[in-house]
Protein backbone atom coordinates (compact mmCIF):
# COMPACT_ATOMS: atom_id res chain seq x y z
CA UNK A 1 0.00 0.00 0.00
CA UNK A 2 1.42 3.35 -1.04
CA UNK A 3 1.30 6.23 1.41
CA UNK A 4 -0.37 9.28 -0.14
CA UNK A 5 1.78 12.41 -0.26
CA UNK A 6 1.45 14.79 2.67
CA UNK A 7 -0.08 18.13 1.65
CA UNK A 8 1.96 20.93 3.28
CA UNK A 9 1.15 24.62 3.13
CA UNK A 10 4.19 26.81 3.75
CA UNK A 11 3.20 30.36 4.69
CA UNK A 12 6.39 32.38 4.20
CA UNK A 13 7.18 35.77 2.68
CA UNK A 14 10.97 35.38 2.33
CA UNK A 15 11.84 33.84 -1.10
CA UNK A 16 15.20 32.55 0.19
CA UNK A 17 13.49 30.72 3.06
CA UNK A 18 10.92 29.28 0.64
CA UNK A 19 13.71 27.94 -1.56
CA UNK A 20 15.62 26.56 1.41
CA UNK A 21 12.49 24.87 2.76
CA UNK A 22 11.70 23.32 -0.64
CA UNK A 23 15.23 21.95 -0.92
CA UNK A 24 15.20 20.61 2.64
CA UNK A 25 11.89 18.81 2.03
CA UNK A 26 13.23 17.31 -1.20
CA UNK A 27 16.28 16.03 0.70
CA UNK A 28 14.03 14.57 3.43
CA UNK A 29 12.72 11.91 0.99
CA UNK A 30 9.13 11.41 2.00
CA UNK A 31 6.11 11.77 -0.27
CA UNK A 32 4.77 15.32 -0.07
CA UNK A 33 3.40 18.27 -1.98
CA UNK A 34 4.71 21.59 -0.72
CA UNK A 35 2.37 24.50 -1.47
CA UNK A 36 3.33 28.10 -0.82
CA UNK A 37 1.43 31.18 0.33
CA UNK A 38 3.36 34.45 0.53
CA UNK A 39 1.47 35.86 3.55
CA UNK A 40 -1.54 35.32 5.80
CA UNK A 41 -4.02 36.79 3.31
CA UNK A 42 -2.82 34.46 0.55
CA UNK A 43 -2.82 31.51 2.98
CA UNK A 44 -6.40 32.18 4.05
CA UNK A 45 -7.46 32.30 0.39
CA UNK A 46 -5.68 28.95 -0.17
CA UNK A 47 -7.23 27.35 2.91
CA UNK A 48 -10.72 28.58 2.07
CA UNK A 49 -10.23 27.68 -1.62
CA UNK A 50 -11.01 31.15 -2.87
CA UNK A 51 -9.89 33.09 -5.94
CA UNK A 52 -6.87 31.53 -7.64
CA UNK A 53 -6.86 28.71 -5.06
CA UNK A 54 -10.31 27.29 -5.83
CA UNK A 55 -8.79 23.86 -6.65
CA UNK A 56 -6.32 23.86 -3.73
CA UNK A 57 -6.06 20.67 -1.68
CA UNK A 58 -6.77 20.73 2.04
CA UNK A 59 -3.35 20.79 3.71
CA UNK A 60 -2.46 18.09 6.21
CA UNK A 61 -0.28 20.62 8.03
CA UNK A 62 0.57 24.33 7.86
CA UNK A 63 4.12 25.63 8.38
CA UNK A 64 3.71 29.22 9.47
CA UNK A 65 6.13 32.13 9.62
CA UNK A 66 5.11 34.90 12.02
CA UNK A 67 6.60 38.08 10.55
CA UNK A 68 4.80 38.80 7.28
CA UNK A 69 3.15 41.76 5.56
CA UNK A 70 -0.64 42.26 5.23
CA UNK A 71 -1.53 39.60 7.83
CA UNK A 72 0.96 38.26 10.35
CA UNK A 73 1.29 34.63 11.25
CA UNK A 74 -0.29 35.24 14.65
CA UNK A 75 -3.30 36.92 13.05
CA UNK A 76 -3.69 33.98 10.66
CA UNK A 77 -3.29 31.45 13.48
CA UNK A 78 -6.03 33.20 15.46
CA UNK A 79 -8.40 33.05 12.46
CA UNK A 80 -7.62 29.39 11.70
CA UNK A 81 -8.19 28.14 15.21
CA UNK A 82 -11.55 29.93 15.42
CA UNK A 83 -12.74 28.47 12.10
CA UNK A 84 -14.65 25.19 12.58
CA UNK A 85 -13.61 23.97 9.11
CA UNK A 86 -9.89 24.74 9.49
CA UNK A 87 -9.03 24.41 13.19
CA UNK A 88 -8.20 20.71 12.98
CA UNK A 89 -5.29 21.36 10.60
CA UNK A 90 -2.08 21.22 12.64
CA UNK A 91 -0.10 24.47 12.54
CA UNK A 92 3.64 24.42 13.13
CA UNK A 93 5.17 27.84 13.65
CA UNK A 94 8.55 27.98 11.88
CA UNK A 95 9.98 31.44 12.40
CA UNK A 96 13.10 33.44 13.19
CA UNK A 97 11.50 34.89 16.32
CA UNK A 98 12.74 33.56 19.61
CA UNK A 99 10.75 36.12 21.59
CA UNK A 100 9.05 34.59 24.60
CA UNK A 101 5.93 36.65 23.85
CA UNK A 102 5.67 35.12 20.34
CA UNK A 103 6.16 31.60 21.70
CA UNK A 104 3.56 32.14 24.44
CA UNK A 105 1.05 33.76 22.09
CA UNK A 106 1.48 31.03 19.45
CA UNK A 107 0.72 28.28 21.95
CA UNK A 108 -2.08 30.34 23.48
CA UNK A 109 -3.61 30.47 19.97
CA UNK A 110 -3.27 26.65 19.80
CA UNK A 111 -0.22 26.23 17.58
CA UNK A 112 0.80 22.57 17.56
CA UNK A 113 4.52 23.33 17.72
CA UNK A 114 6.88 26.31 17.72
CA UNK A 115 10.23 25.87 16.00
CA UNK A 116 12.75 28.73 15.84
CA UNK A 117 14.50 28.69 12.46
CA UNK A 118 18.10 27.56 12.79
CA UNK A 119 20.85 29.82 11.52
CA UNK A 120 22.85 27.29 9.46
CA UNK A 121 21.61 25.42 6.39
CA UNK A 122 22.68 22.08 7.88
CA UNK A 123 20.69 22.75 11.07
CA UNK A 124 17.68 23.86 9.02
CA UNK A 125 17.81 20.64 6.98
CA UNK A 126 18.01 18.66 10.24
CA UNK A 127 14.92 20.46 11.57
CA UNK A 128 12.98 19.63 8.39
CA UNK A 129 14.14 15.99 8.53
CA UNK A 130 13.10 15.71 12.19
CA UNK A 131 9.81 17.47 11.51
CA UNK A 132 9.13 15.10 8.62
CA UNK A 133 9.99 12.00 10.62
CA UNK A 134 7.68 13.02 13.44
CA UNK A 135 4.75 14.78 11.77
CA UNK A 136 4.60 12.83 8.52
CA UNK A 137 5.78 9.35 9.52
CA UNK A 138 4.71 8.97 13.18
CA UNK A 139 1.73 11.24 13.84
CA UNK A 140 -1.77 10.33 12.67
CA UNK A 141 -2.98 13.47 10.90
CA UNK A 142 -6.67 14.29 10.51
CA UNK A 143 -7.85 13.85 6.94
CA UNK A 144 -11.19 15.16 5.75
CA UNK A 145 -12.67 13.88 2.55
CA UNK A 146 -12.95 16.64 -0.02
Amino acid sequence: MTTPPVEILLVEDNPADVMLTREAFEDAHFPHHLHHARDGVDALSFLRREGPHVAAPRPDVVLLDLNMPRMTGLELLDILKLDSELRSIPVIVLTTSRAESDIWRSYNLHANAYIPKPVSIAEFEDVIQTLGNFWFRKVALPHRPD
